[in-house]
């Protein structure tokens, strides 16, 4: 899904801001979505990966353990940039790398770091990462609530360098789309001196 991804692109380029989309493999082969991903390249977003098939590599309740073998996972891994290539990503200038799920350990980490990967997360209680959720979830939570949960955490920590993670798509089922409220986020952030900046 990334049905979003258009009006994200929008509203980017009207603020001017550059930002950064990372694109599992089996996104970047839909026939689909080879338009919108040229014109992320083309408009100049950080575009890096974010695994092939999306394979979870962890237990959610056991993160030392390993789901995926060791070749498999780095498979999933080289497959991705593989894919990233034909759009003419240089590998060697998109080094940063989002686990699937945002999930990882440390067996992951460094498999990845193998390939010359650095691995890296969204900022931790910045809420927004939760606009995958869909009312029907137990851990639901509307648009609304992870807007005040971002600006809380800006009050609490600040957000200088921080990484804040919005889906560009998400469930049909999940009408209230955080990304259709990007605009004023960035309108709120810039009026507490914040900047925008791609990896």
């Amino acid at each position: 899904m990334f049905e979003g991804g258009a009006k994200v692109l929008k509203t980017l380029k009207k603020e001017n801001i550059k930002g950064s989309f990372f694109l599992t493999g089996n996104f970047l082969r839909l026939k689909q979505h080879r338009r919108i991903t040229g014109k992320i390249v083309k408009e100049g977003h950080y575009v890096g990966a974010h695994s092939d098939r999306h394979l979870l590599y962890a237990p959610w309740d056991n993160r030392e353990k390993s789901l995926v073998a060791h070749d498999s996972l780095l498979t999933d891994i080289t497959d991705n940039y593989r894919e990233l290539e034909r759009f003419g990503i240089d590998v060697t200038n998109a080094v940063w790398y989002i686990p699937p799920y945002e999930w990882y350990n440390k067996e992951s980490v460094h498999l990845a770091s193998r390939l010359g990967l650095k691995t890296f997360n969204y900022t931790p209680g910045t809420a927004t990462p939760a606009d995958y959720t869909t009312p029907g979830m137990n851990n639901y939570r509307s648009s609304q609530k992870l807007i005040d949960a971002l600006f809380e955490f800006e009050k609490r920590e600040g957000l200088n360098g921080a990484f804040i993670l919005i889906h560009p798509g998400t469930e049909k089922s999940r009408s209230d789309k955080l990304y259709n409220r990007l605009p004023e986020i960035i309108e709120r952030l810039r009026a507490l001196g914040y900047e925008f900046d791609r990896l």
